[in-house]
């Protein structure tokens, strides 16, 4: 099975020279694609690994390769592979998290796995993962129906620094939802749809997101909560989390 979390250690700091940034609140300085970040030292870790959110690069605490990085590191043309490869880790990531828990669906979850891992064996700068793409987010959104029922649709709402504290959210739609700097203290989040939902900044301080559905390590790290917040299993509960 694809590794499917980041191992910085056998990487080349693939993800301080691939994409690029602009000065923000997530970034202290600007950065073409295809240049190495001046914090990147000759042995391909950070300078500054241990003081990122201090000065300045809180962008960079919550970007998550999903594995990609360490396995085209030793190609000849990582930087070109390297940002269609962590898109296909990510599918990965979303597929095997709800292969087993929807019978109904386990046969085309199993293929789209195997299809996936088809595409990233042969992956080629110039691969076209558009279509494959789509199918699999239709997949995606029938496993996420067919786990969550009818819950509260919120699919890519703008809910910007609302206060959601102590709501209840259960089996809610929050694709693509915005919800940078909301107040979700103790909201209960079990079996919400989460992918691409933007947490920057959101507390989560008691939330339950136990069961959440598609939730990711970097949207994790992006949000603020405390040693009460509940995550799925197969995510781990950042340092920057209050009483953790």
């Amino acid at each position: 099975m694809t590794e499917l979390r980041a191992d910085c250690a056998r990487c080349v700091g693939l993800c301080c020279v691939v994409p690029a940034f602009a000065a923000s609140a997530d970034f202290a300085i600007s950065k073409p694609a295809g240049v190495a970040c001046p914090n990147l030292l000759a042995d391909h870790r950070c300078g500054i690994h241990d003081s990122l959110r201090r000065k300045g690069f809180t962008g960079c605490t919550v970007y998550d390769c999903f594995g990609a990085g360490q396995r085209v590191a030793r190609r000849d043309d990582a930087p070109a592979v390297f940002g269609t490869m962590r898109d296909l880790h990510e599918l990965l990531w979303y597929l095997t998290e709800v292969r087993d828990r929807v019978p109904a669906l386990r046969a085309d979850l199993a293929s789209a796995v195997d299809d996936t891992e088809r595409l990233a064996a042969g992956l080629t700068p110039t691969t076209d993962i558009g279509a494959h793409r789509e199918r699999v987010n239709q997949l995606l959104l029938r496993a996420s129906a067919t786990l969550r029922g009818r819950g509260p649709e919120h699919r890519g709402a703008d809910l910007v620094g609302r206060d959601l504290s102590t709501r209840d959210l259960r089996r809610a739609n929050l694709r693509g939802a915005y919800l940078i700097g909301t107040d979700l203290t103790r909201a209960d989040l079990r079996l919400a749809d989460l992918i691409g939902a933007d947490l920057r900044g959101a507390n989560l301080a008691g939330a339950d997101l136990s069961t959440s559905l598609f939730l990711t390590q970097f949207q994790v790290n992006a949000a603020t909560g405390d040693a009460s917040t509940r995550l799925p299993g197969r995510l781990t509960r950042p340092d920057h989390y209050s009483g953790s």
